[in-house]
């Protein structure tokens, strides 16, 4: 199995001396192994520590079904901001895969099953437009959106591993007022809805700014803004990536990387309390009592509040349903128009249009499960066949991944179990309404006798991951930049970075640093930048 490498050490013998280190690291999900595999390349003297029995976090693949060879990514599925230069810098031995399909939305119009499938090729994805539509303009018009919002990734993505621009710099540099108001000024749904006037196109544009984030589309604070884009300027292109091998292929390359370079990893070595004085810290575990200059926490904002005895920030509320399958066989569609292999190997958009997203907001604000859950779909295992063992690629099983929007944590505070239960039925149920056929006939089942299906609430992501609120990003997403100018004043180098806390020796390295969120490494690189005063 994916990880076996990376089991627990031996535990340290009773009264043996314990070690000094330059940096101690709390949480082995993939930001703290890169922040691990930098420092440990440096030279410097590194510890981990992660709390469950293995390392990769939310970036895991995993045997999920009893009886089949399939590794599931079984919390985060894909990859879209992770730079080519982390790879390249430590040597990993990790591949992505590009998806010749970007997305496939279904619905009916005129009492007529159709949909918007948009394609790398071009042609193709015009022809869609016009199918759908009645003409070229909303392709146009599409053309016209991404063609800004390609600008803003080319200019923002590389700034993700330098030291954080002020907000004055990086608007200099994205060097286009429409840009700028579209995306950092005003809400996304008056951009949206200026630049669109199909629903379904409308829809299929905000979904990338609702992912895990509960908000609706004209939301003032802008968190939908914020989460949009972080989906549309990975790579400088906004692409999305299929990991080779699953999620868990890149945290185990990591967790090489790091090893290999000198570090130390512990598993199953849960930290209970962090003490500084803001020159040295002690990081007090379950395998005892660690001294560092420097400790990076993997862990979100609220968890790092707790560890230091302080009263912790709210917890940012998560907002998703995550659903894991694997299939004996595709489904067939009711759009006969597109072939369910070209359907599902790109993202297949389920109640996504504009309108259902904001009936399903309205609907959930007020504590009810959405009447239509919009979610998304998509099939690992045509892009990426390596994630199935032989036997089930041969018989032609595939992997499903689903990912439903607005299903915040506050929907399961009672009756947990029941409320998941009838959240992932009500979806499937609209899945189901695209399908020529029920899905449950193409479940496959384990040797347990049960369908192969795994859904997991925000509450059970709080429970087994750590994510306060099953937050994916360990709090609200920020812009990526620092409010105010230089005018001669110092700034630390955590600050330059965008890690710091109010403890000079002590660092966020997780999704909660400026520049966090999704899995990128981003926050694990340039913790390691600060400690090391790059």
């Amino acid at each position: 199995m994916p990880g076996a490498a990376h089991r627990t050490e031996a535990r340290p013998r009773a009264g043996q001396a314990v070690r000094a280190y330059d940096a101690v690291i709390v949480g082995g999900g993939h930001n703290g192994l890169v922040a691990a595999a930098y420092l440990a390349r440096a030279g410097r003297r590194v510890l981990l520590l992660e709390r469950l029995g293995r390392t990769g976090g939310a970036a895991v693949s995993t045997r999920l079904f009893p009886g089949f060879d399939a590794r599931v990514s079984r919390y985060a599925y894909l990859v879209g901001l992770l730079p080519r230069k982390i790879v390249k810098d430590l040597g990993l031995r990790f591949a992505v895969r590009g998806r010749a399909v970007s997305s496939y939305s279904p619905t009916v119009r005129a009492g007529r099953p159709t949909g918007l499938l948009v394609e790398r090729d071009q042609a193709r994805t015009r022809a869609s437009f016009a199918r759908l539509t009645g003409s070229d303009k909303e392709f146009d018009s599409w053309q016209r959106f991404h063609g800004l919002t390609r600008h803003v990734a080319e200019r923002v993505f590389p700034t993700l591993t330098e030291p954080l621009p002020t907000r004055a710099e990086l608007r200099a540099r994205i060097d286009d007022r429409s840009a700028w108001e579209a995306l950092f000024e005003r809400p996304l749904g008056e951009t949206v809805e200026a630049a669109f006037d199909d629903d379904l196109v409308r829809g299929m544009v905000l979904t990338d700014a609702l992912v895990g984030t509960f908000t609706h589309a004209r939301d003032t604070t802008l968190r939908q803004n914020r989460c949009f884009l972080y989906h549309v300027i990975g790579g400088g292109t906004g692409d999305w990536n299929v990991p080779v091998g699953g999620m868990g292929a890149l945290t185990d390359a990591l967790a090489d990387a790091a090893r290999s370079a000198g570090a130390r990893i512990l598993t199953e070595c849960e930290v209970t309390h962090i003490a500084t004085d803001g020159r040295t810290a002690e990081v007090a575990s379950a395998r005892g009592t660690f001294a560092a200059r420097h400790v990076l926490v993997n862990a979100s904002p609220h968890e790092l509040a707790r560890l230091l005895g302080e009263r912790p920030p709210p917890p940012a509320e998560g907002s998703q349903l995550k659903v894991n399958m694997l299939l004996r066989r595709l489904p067939k569609l009711r759009d006969t128009a597109v072939d369910p292999r070209t359907a599902f190997s790109g993202t297949f958009h389920i109640s996504e249009g504009y309108e259902e997203l904001e009936t399903a907001y309205r609907e959930a604000s007020t504590g009810r499960i959405p009447s239509a859950p919009p979610a998304e779909i998509y099939c690992h295992s045509l892009t990426d066949p390596s994630v199935l063992g032989p036997a089930p690629a041969r018989e032609g099983y595939h992997t499903l991944t689903l990912f439903g929007l607005h299903a915040p944590a506050r929907l399961f505070t009672t009756d947990h179990d029941a409320t998941r239960e009838r959240l992932l039925r009500a979806t499937l149920e609209q899945l189901d309404s695209h399908l020529a056929e029920p899905l449950a006939g193409c479940l496959a089942v384990d040797s347990d006798g049960r369908p192969c299906v795994e859904a997991k609430s925000p509450l059970d992501l709080e429970r087994e991951l750590g994510l306060p609120g099953g937050n994916i990003f360990h709090s609200t997403l920020e812009f990526p930049y620092r409010d105010g100018t230089d005018n001669g004043d110092e700034v630390s180098a955590a600050a330059r970075w965008g890690v710091e806390t109010a403890h000079p020796d002590i660092l966020l390295c997780g999704s909660g640093a400026a520049r966090g969120g999704l899995v990128s490494g981003i926050p694990g690189h340039n913790a390691a930048m600060a400690v090391l005063g790059r």
